[in-house]
């Protein structure tokens, strides 16, 4: 044999050892828990999302998701935590609109949105209701806009965050209306002044709004999706009631960290694809008020290009209605 061949043999074997080892890896993965990080406190609507995921993919990869509440600064030190974690597919990141589009538009981070994360998959979007006090005259969207017009400055919208506030100012862009914003340390302090008519408008979710229009406290105009809500099929979108293209839910997804093989990607997006596709996890989060991105949306590549289309689309909102740390 001579000693090209012999060489040559050498490096055939250990590129195939090499391949075995990284086959092996991912068969063998996971191998110990998953830790979760969810950047919200314990109980809330991204929570819920969170847990109700983790107790199903625990059956696919057989091994328990542990949930890590990690809140404050909007959710970026939770974030934050897992673009420093290692990249060995045993922290995940939950998170949404909050945590991967607007904070970069107003936070200094300390990382990158887009090139410190691998994304794993989208799992559901919650589109927002336009709510009003049971005081104001309008009786429809177009009717709010034409009063809102009459009376600028006059309305004040509550907001509890980032998402609810941007939404404010989109549907302000959108109309060539104006009004302030009252901003509150929760949602539910904000909603309880909507009843009470200290505040005159809000843009919430269907759960935090829904248990005060099913009471006859408060109206509700329009939802922002394309389609209606299957819990509240009676409230026409934005676009039926006359205000095309007014677009805006909350979403959440699933990252790992920057450099996490792709093989590891693709064993935990199938787990998370299989726990949307069981009934019983799909009814649990239509309950939530939560809709569920359709199949060819759940891949590592759709919420990639996703995320990316919400930076373009909300980044120069956001810096022009000069939104500034909470």
């Amino acid at each position: 044999m001579t000693v090209e061949k012999g060489l040559l043999l050498t490096s055939l074997a250990v590129a195939a050892a090499l391949g075995c080892t990284g086959d092996a890896t991912a068969q063998a993965y996971p191998t110990r828990p998953i830790t979760m990080i969810v950047p919200n406190p314990a109980g809330g609507p991204m929570d819920t999302v969170a847990r109700v995921i983790a107790e199903r993919v625990r059956g696919p990869l057989g091994q328990p998701i542990i949930i890590e509440n990690v809140p404050g600064a909007s959710g970026s030190i939770g974030t934050g935590r897992v673009a420093r974690a290692a990249a060995d597919g045993y922290t995940l990141s939950l998170g949404g609109w909050s945590q991967y589009v607007a904070n970069g538009a107003v936070y200094a981070l300390k990382y990158d949105l887009v090139q410190d994360f691998e994304p794993v998959g989208l799992i559901a979007t919650q589109p927002l209701l336009l709510v009003a006090n049971k005081s104001m005259p309008a009786n429809d969207l177009k009717e709010l806009i034409a009063w809102l017009k009459t009376n600028p400055g006059k309305a004040l919208q509550g907001t509890g965050g980032h998402l609810d506030h941007v939404a404010g100012v989109f549907f302000q862009k959108e109309t060539g209306t104006r009004f302030g914003f009252v901003p509150y340390r929760g949602i539910s302090q904000a909603m309880q002044d909507l009843v009470g008519g200290q505040i005159n408008l809000m843009i919430a979710t269907a759960p935090t709004a829904l248990p005060s229009m099913h009471a006859g406290s408060i109206k509700a105009y329009a939802v922002t999706a394309k389609s209606r809500l299957a819990t509240a099929s009676d409230i026409p979108t934005a676009d039926e009631a006359g205000l095309n293209n007014f677009h805006f839910s909350s979403w959440q997804a699933l990252w790992a960290p920057k450099g996490t093989p792709k093989d590891l990607i693709a064993k935990l997006n199938g787990a998370v694809v299989e726990a949307l596709a069981d009934p019983a996890v799909r009814r649990r989060l239509t309950d939530l008020g939560q809709e569920i991105f359709p199949r060819e949306q759940q891949t590592p590549e759709a919420l990639g290009a996703f995320q990316k289309a919400e930076i373009e689309k909300w980044w120069p909102i956001i810096k022009e209605a000069g939104i500034k740390p909470e």
